[in-house]
Order: C-alpha cells, then sequence, then structure tokens
C-alpha cells in the first residue's frame, strides 16, 4: 500500500509503535513473553534524562494489544513528568502485564516479569501499580534487586497506596483553596469514581473531615462494604458524570474525561489519583477550562505512590515521604498560578514546568560529558 495515501489507522497498523499518537518520543520499548507462564507485558521507558525510568506494574484485561500499548505509552510518559514535578531524580517508565489479576497472575509469572526487567539492567525499576499487591513485588524481588515498594519486612517502603491517598487528599484541598475560597472540605458532596487501594484511603480522609462522600465502584461488594464502613452513600444514579457534586474524584481508569463526558460534569473541582483522566489532554483540558470547572494535574496530586517508593532508592525515611507528600498541596497551588499568569490550562502549566527541569537536566548532563 502507498503510505501517502493511507488513512491514519492504516498508518498506525504499519508503525504499529512509533505511529501511535500516544508515543511521545519514548526511548525504549520491550515486549516480553513467556509461553510456559503465559506472560506478555510491555515495558515502556519513556525518559531517562533524570535517572532510570521508575514505575509501577499494571495487570489488566486488557481487549487488545493496541489497548494494553497504548496504555503503556500514556502511562510512562506521566511517570516522567510525575517524577519531574515532584522534584524526584528518576526518570518515567511503566509496565503492563495482559491477563486477569484475579485468575492469572501467578508467583512464576511474576519471577518471569521479574527476570525481563533485570535484562534491562537498571534502566527500569519496577513497583505495583492496579492489579499489584506488595506480595508481588516481594516476588519480583526474589530475581532482580530493580523493584521497589517491596515490603516493610524485607527492608522496602510498603504499600504506596495510603501516601498515594494523602497527596490525592492535599491536592484537593488545595483546588478547593483556589476554587471555592477555602479548603476546608466539611459540607463538601465529593464523588469518589473506584474504592481500589487508594479510594478507600481518600474517603476515609474525607469523611474524617465531614465531607459527603458519595462512591462509585464496579466491584459491588467493595462497594457496599466500603459505604458501611466510613457511611458513605453509594450513586444511584444512570449517568455518574451527572451527579450533583462539588469535586468529582476519578480514582480508577484513565481517559474517563472524554468527548462523551465532558459536557455533562457538574462538578466545579476535578481532583483524583487515576491516571491520564484526560482522554485528550489539549482538547479536554481546554474546554474545562472554558466550563470554569478546575482540573488538578492528576500526575501531580497522584505523585505521593512514587514518592514513597523512591524512598527506597534514595534512602530516606517515613518523615521526608510525608513532608515530600505534603508539599503536593504547595505544589497545587503553584501550578494553578501560573497556569492563571500565563494563560493556559493547569495540565499544560504543570507539564511545562516539569519540561523545564528536564531540560534543565539534560544541558547539566551534557556540560558533564
Amino acid at each position: 500500500m502507498d503510505a501517502t495515501f493511507a488513512t491514519g489507522k492504516e498508518l498506525q497498523k504499519m508503525d504499529p509503535v512509533f505511529g501511535q499518537l500516544s508515543f511521545n518520543d519514548h526511548e525504549q520499548i520491550v515486549f516480553c513473553n513467556d509461553k510456559d507462564t503465559g506472560l506478555k507485558a510491555i515495558i515502556g521507558i519513556h525518559n531517562s534524562v533524570m535517572g532510570p525510568a521508575l514505575g509501577g506494574t499494571r495487570m489488566w484485561n486488557y481487549k487488545t494489544e493496541w489497548e494494553a500499548l497504548n496504555d503503556v505509552l500514556r502511562l510512562s510518559r506521566g511517570m516522567t513528568y510525575k517524577s519531574a514535578i515532584t522534584g524526584l531524580n528518576i526518570g518515567g517508565g511503566k509496565a503492563v502485564i495482559i491477563g486477569d489479576a484475579k485468575t492469572q497472575k501467578t508467583p512464576e509469572l511474576m519471577r518471569k516479569f521479574g527476570e525481563f526487567v533485570h535484562s534491562l539492567s537498571g534502566r527500569y525499576i519496577t513497583a505495583e501499580d492496579v492489579g499489584m499487591e506488595t506480595k508481588d513485588m516481594d516476588t519480583v524481588r526474589d530475581v532482580t534487586p530493580y523493584v521497589t515498594g517491596i515490603s516493610e519486612e524485607r527492608g522496602g517502603s510498603g504499600n504506596p497506596s495510603p501516601v498515594t491517598a494523602y497527596g490525592v487528599y492535599l491536592g484537593m484541598k488545595a483546588a478547593a483553596k483556589s476554587q471555592f475560597g477555602s479548603d476546608i472540605l466539611e459540607g463538601k458532596k465529593v464523588l469518589v469514581q473506584g474504592i481500589g487501594h487508594v479510594g478507600e484511603t481518600l474517603v476515609e480522609y474525607l469523611t474524617k473531615e465531614g465531607a459527603q462522600v458519595t462512591i462509585t465502584d464496579i466491584n459491588e461488594e467493595k462497594l457496599y462494604q466500603v459505604a458501611q464502613k466510613y457511611n458513605a452513600s453509594i450513586y444511584t444514579g444512570d449517568d455518574l458524570y451527572t451527579a450533583d457534586v462539588d469535586i468529582y474524584a476519578p480514582c480508577a481508569m484513565g481517559a474517563i474525561i472524554n468527548d462523551d463526558t465532558i459536557e455533562k460534569i457538574k462538578a466545579k473541582v476535578i481532583a483524583g489519583a487515576a491516571n491520564n483522566q484526560l482522554a485528550d489532554e489539549n482538547v479536554h483540558g481546554a474546554r474545562l477550562q472554558e466550563r470554569g470547572i478546575l482540573y488538578a494535574p492528576d500526575f501531580l496530586i497522584n505523585a505521593g505512590g512514587i514518592i514513597n517508593v523512591y524512598a527506597e532508592l534514595a534512602h530516606y525515611g517515613k518523615a521526608e515521604i510525608m513532608s515530600k507528600t505534603e508539599n503536593i498541596y504547595n505544589t497545587t497551588l503553584e501550578i494553578i498560578d501560573y497556569a492563571v499568569k500565563n494563560g493556559m490550562t493547569t495540565h499544560k502549566a504543570a507539564l511545562t514546568i516539569a519540561q523545564n527541569r528536564i531540560d534543565q537536566r539534560k544541558i547539566e548532563n551534557a556540560t558533564k560529558k
């Protein structure tokens, strides 16, 4: 076929990696396959200017390999900016394992994945993400040192989820201060979408402060359990995006702010733990701004987890982990202020500040050579 007359989708088929819209000058993409364990994984290293690429491994039952590739490209890019905006000296990477974490994850599969990670000789360091537990990271640690978020019994920082939730909570308070004039969340109506490890802890913080919390999740058993535990309401409407709330907190999968949902949203603040919440960061970021909805950049406010696992590499303790996470509040306010002063979206402002730090380090690295 003559590429001159090919459609966008046809070009993507001819260039399945470099032709992806989510490909953003990634340094390395590694496809991992092992017949014996059933492992099918993709490791994405986006940028290593600031240091080795650090990012969690997600196990998800993707519908297609294309979907998995797109996810790892978007997630690894997000990790680059997450680390840079938070002031950590690490690059951005991510891994996805294709499969059902509940039925297909085995110690043998995790060890084999660890061997693939080890083969990269430290260019990529893995950690826990969706579908993973601390014990899985311990299994990976059996075959490679290039893993963080291992159990405290083995000298690690443990489950990063509580720290992630704390950062999201603080980012939400900062956004509320900017949008409503006060960071007090008592009485505010908050919808939390997704009550996994991070979402549940966020619900705990919010209910302790006296927010009116409504929750939703695809796992009905967990939904009722969390609702009862924290006296939260369960969303029963037909379309959660139309919910009459002050703050919407997406804490599940990404791309939930898209062409189908963006015009329905009634919340005045969006602040959640999910990665890549904007399906198209330029189009949807601008539209939220036009509608007067304040978006707290996801890769900033959910950075508590990476701060937590980075502690294992930088050798600092719980006190510094919490101090760095608490700084998310101030950074969120700074980014909102920067966005207003420069006439750009909050997402663009966060990206700009992060990219400036990466560019500066690139110059420093070149000077040292």
